[in-house]
């Protein structure tokens, strides 16, 4: 059975990646520890807040991997002699993945009682126009991409 998608449109071509991420967020977005706000501070920042309370600096990491930005923390067990009576505050590991669009920039990270801030800005769109020839007659016939890719090189 054929499965429907958002970009299922003739007139949408090369969105096959959007769509993969899109399904990778549906799967990933059942868990919500720790929870996390995200705020608009101007036009074109960002900054993402995490409750990471009981986490030091040393154990947590803001990767960026390809579109997505990965925050990780794993707490060391120095707890092993200790007897709780009731243990409320979480000290599970976790992964945090939130998927940037292309151009947002993750510029710095900071760890402020217990929350962790991580700022990203937008830069400015620059708008380009570019003409592209027509070619008509004999070089119109089509090319195998890679013929394409070696007459570039050589250029």
């Amino acid at each position: 059975m054929a499965r429907l998608t958002l970009f299922n449109s003739p007139m949408l071509l090369g969105f096959d990646e959007i769509e993969r991420t899109l399904d990778r967020l549906t799967k990933s977005a059942t868990d919500g520890y720790p929870p996390y706000n995200i705020e608009q501070l101007d036009d074109d920042r960002m900054r993402i807040t995490l409750a990471v309370a009981g986490f030091a600096g040393d154990d947590l990491s803001v990767v960026v991997e390809d579109n997505q930005l990965i925050i990780r923390g794993k707490q060391k067990d120095e707890e092993s002699e200790r007897v709780f009576l009731h243990r409320g505050i979480a000290a599970r590991h976790f992964q945090r993945a939130f998927v940037v669009a292309d151009g947002i920039e993750v510029v710095g990270a900071s760890l402020d009682n217990g929350l962790l801030h991580v700022d990203l800005v937008r830069p400015k769109a620059q708008s380009t126009v570019r003409s592209i020839p027509i070619k008509t007659g004999e070089g119109t016939k089509v090319r195998k991409l890679s013929e394409v890719a070696v007459d570039k090189r050589a250029s």
